[in-house]
């Protein structure tokens, strides 16, 4: 028996990273469709080999998963995103930066295009980095020495990169491993959306980086909300911090009278627009349809 991880999937075959740097192309047993359990792109397994084929036999228990893209085991995401070309929309970087907290994945914020910003926009956009870093997340621009930053970050960390359709992460990764040659793809300026040049999640080593990366495909909303609606607050970690100074316990910080939440949105240290994403977040979330797990 032999175990690895695995860092590709395609038409049900599955490629193993073995320790030495080996890569071995499995299957999965049909015990796995029995069972309702899939392998997914980081997943570390137990396999063996018949007649020069792989058969998957077990899958690890997994750190944490994430649902879009569909990747187990991560230790970091960087969230690409643009400021122009697509435009700017703090509402879909906070429902990422939901996502990943509820996975317990550390985000980083890399803001791309900001070379496509007029000098007043530059420094108007500078209020939305210092919001983000305010929080605590660790972000990174495009036009401040990028690659130095990331690559301190990256170190000995399996990396996914996710983001919207032309967001720039297949150039991000280009410039990060030219080697790589990703195909990028030019943005519809009717649409505002690009056109999707991943097709699929694979990890890659990077050795210069001493790390272990994934492109993932593009997307142009984020729908994913798979948790309880009360726990939501504990993801806005502004919100997180001060939420035991409510005055009711279990406070959801929408209608409750004395919600230090609230009265921290009108003294302004918590931004309106985090605040606003969060109740729009709250209404989604009560309104969905349960969501049942593949396993």
């Amino acid at each position: 028996m032999k175990t690895g991880r695995i860092i590709r999937s395609l038409s049900g075959y599955y490629d193993v990273q073995l320790a030495d740097g080996t890569v071995e192309r499995t299957r999965a047993r049909g015990q796995f469709r029995k069972s309702k359990q899939k392998p997914v792109v980081g997943d570390f397994v137990d396999f063996e080999s018949e007649n020069d084929e792989g058969f998957i036999w077990q899958i690890k228990a997994r750190e944490n998963e994430l649902i879009r893209p569909l990747i187990a085991n991560v230790d970091l995401a960087v969230i690409v995103t643009a400021v122009r070309q697509p435009d700017f929309t703090n509402n879909l970087l906070d429902r990422q930066l939901v996502a990943l907290a509820a996975a317990d994945v550390q985000p980083v914020i890399y803001f791309s295009k900001l070379d496509l910003l007029e000098a007043n926009q530059r420094a108007d956009f500078e209020q939305v980095v210092q919001l983000y870093r305010h929080i605590g997340y660790s972000v990174v621009c495009s036009d401040q020495e990028p690659l130095s930053q990331l690559k301190q970050l990256f170190k000995d960390k399996v990396v996914v990169f996710m983001g919207q359709t032309g967001a720039g992460k297949s150039t991000l990764l280009n410039q990060i491993a030219p080697e790589l040659n990703l195909t990028t793809g030019e943005v519809s300026k009717a649409l505002s959306r690009g056109k999707h040049t991943t097709r699929q999640v694979s990890l890659i080593t990077i050795s210069s980086y001493e790390a272990m990366i994934a492109d993932t495909p593009g997307f142009s909303s984020y729908e994913v909300f798979d948790f309880p609606v009360e726990d939501l607050a504990d993801y806005f970690p502004e919100m997180a911090a001060i939420s035991g100074q409510c005055r009711f316990r279990g406070c959801l910080h929408l209608n409750e009278p004395g919600c230090a939440v609230k009265a921290a949105v009108e003294l302004g240290t918590i931004a309106p627009s985090r605040y606003n994403d969060y109740k729009l977040f709250y209404n989604l979330i009560k309104q969905q349809k349960p969501r049942y797990s593949r396993e």
